[in-house]
């Protein structure tokens, strides 16, 4: 708990512009990719997979929904929020709202080798499009740990 009140106090010093539009990018295609997921769940359709099988057995699987609510639209959240948090950086610095979708990466990360667990080893079948929000997720985890090695200041008592 100790690490995580550091990462939510210490200042980031100034990330570039293109670091984060970099990251903007990879969550807006994760955004689209959980949002169509998402959409063709409330439609009732299976989207077609092209490279890997399985896209019907993980989307209609039990494992797709939890409590209720599609893993999809959880993941269109949560890419939602963290757009919220690169656009408020970008557009005013807001430091602490990046911070917060920052460390909500780890979150999506650990969420991602859940499922991929689950497509591996439960169900044996392979979903396209959750395949490119895993990727989507990764990507952000892994900036997220770059920028905050690079970017934290530690402030001198």
């Amino acid at each position: 708990m100790m690490h995580l009140n550091k990462l939510l106090t210490r200042q980031l010093s100034a990330i570039p512009s293109k670091l984060v539009i970099v990251a903007l990018i990879i969550a807006v295609l994760g955004f689209i990719d959980a949002a169509y997921l998402a959409l063709e769940y409330y439609s009732g359709e299976i989207p077609p997979c092209s490279i890997v099988e399985g896209c019907e057995k993980v989307l209609t699987s039990e494992y797709a929904k939890v409590a209720g609510i599609p893993v999809a639209l959880g993941g269109a959240i949560f890419y939602l929020l963290v757009l919220i948090g690169l656009f408020a950086y970008l557009e005013g610095k807001n430091e602490k709202l990046l911070r917060y979708a920052l460390i909500l990466t780890a979150i999506g990360f650990l969420s991602t080798l859940y499922f991929l667990f689950i497509q591996a080893f439960v169900l044996e079948a392979f979903c396209l499009y959750c395949l490119g929000s895993a990727i989507s997720s990764t990507l952000l985890f892994v900036m997220a740990i770059y920028i905050f090695s690079k970017y934290s200041v530690v402030r001198e008592a």
